[in-house]
């Protein structure tokens, strides 16, 4: 039994350290100052709002 413990510790470990000598990504550079983050957000919830009530005064008037 002891025996069988320390194979399958010994099958874990193997792994975990294979993972561990992983080398993480290089950091990307930051973005150009002054670009928005968000994009088109803003207009997306614009239109968002203009469907809906156009959608609300539709259904409502039939």
């Amino acid at each position: 039994m002891f025996k069988r413990i320390i194979i399958i510790g010994v099958i874990i470990m193997f792994p975990l350290m294979g993972l561990s000598q992983v080398v993480p990504p290089p950091v990307p550079p930051p973005p150009p100052p002054g670009l928005p983050i968000d994009g088109i957000t803003g207009m997306l919830f614009l239109v968002g709002i203009i469907y809906g009530s156009k959608k609300i005064l539709k259904d409502s008037s039939s």
